[in-house]
């Protein structure tokens, strides 16, 4: 679900980014970014806050009559799309700078309108900077641990993921199960990275 919120939400912010000449254009892109180089915990707590009965989220969804979102699925939901969003961004906005403005000047040359030719020209472009994105994208929100404890806790059957239950193997001290997950995770990240390999490789070999 974080992968395909994220998709929605990066792939117009991307495009944004990569055409717009405004001035709002640094301070945006430094705000998407920033879950980079912020601490997990940082993030994690400063949502966690905001989500609470006292934050201002918090206060929006009580009125609403939603409760609070803290220690959540939901919450969770919203505090992997947040941490997530430099990891779907940063590709997408990468493939649309590297198509260039030539595809779209062409497309408008042939009377295409700005929805036709960001659909029929620009996303297919940028379609390897889509599955990059979106395979970063999931596999950085399988391996959140510090957002999500902060967040979402380690709630069985409601909050608990594989990062957080491979700490609760370890501070139980039952490392076998511990194991099992850590190398599972171990060699999910090493397909991850080589998918992403290939992927540029036979990208390299297609582009002129």
């Amino acid at each position: 679900m974080t992968t395909v919120i994220l998709l929605i939400v990066a792939t117009p912010l991307a495009w944004w980014l990569s055409q717009t000449q405004s001035r709002w254009r640094a301070p945006i892109s430094a705000l998407a970014t920033l879950p980079l180089v912020l601490p997990p915990s940082v993030l994690g707590f400063y949502l966690l806050v905001a989500m609470g009965p006292q934050g201002p989220l918090g206060q929006l969804t009580q009125a609403l009559g939603w409760g609070v979102l803290s220690f959540t699925f939901t919450g969770l939901l919203i505090g992997s799309v947040i941490f997530s969003l430099p990891f779907a961004v940063q590709p997408v906005q990468h493939a649309f700078e590297s198509m260039g403005r030539r595809p779209m000047e062409v497309a408008f040359t042939l009377r295409a309108g700005p929805w036709d030719a960001f659909f029929s020209v620009a996303l297919p472009l940028a379609r390897p900077g889509l599955i990059t994105a979106a395979i970063l994208s999931f596999s950085h929100t399988v391996g959140e641990f510090g957002v999500v404890l902060m967040i979402g806790g380690n709630i069985p059957g409601k909050t608990r993921v594989v990062s957080t239950q491979i700490y609760g193997h370890v501070e139980a001290m039952e490392y076998t199960q511990a194991h099992w997950l850590a190398g599972g995770m171990l060699v999910f990240s090493f397909v991850v990275l080589l998918v992403l390999s290939m992927m540029r490789k036979r990208a390299g070999r297609v582009l002129p």
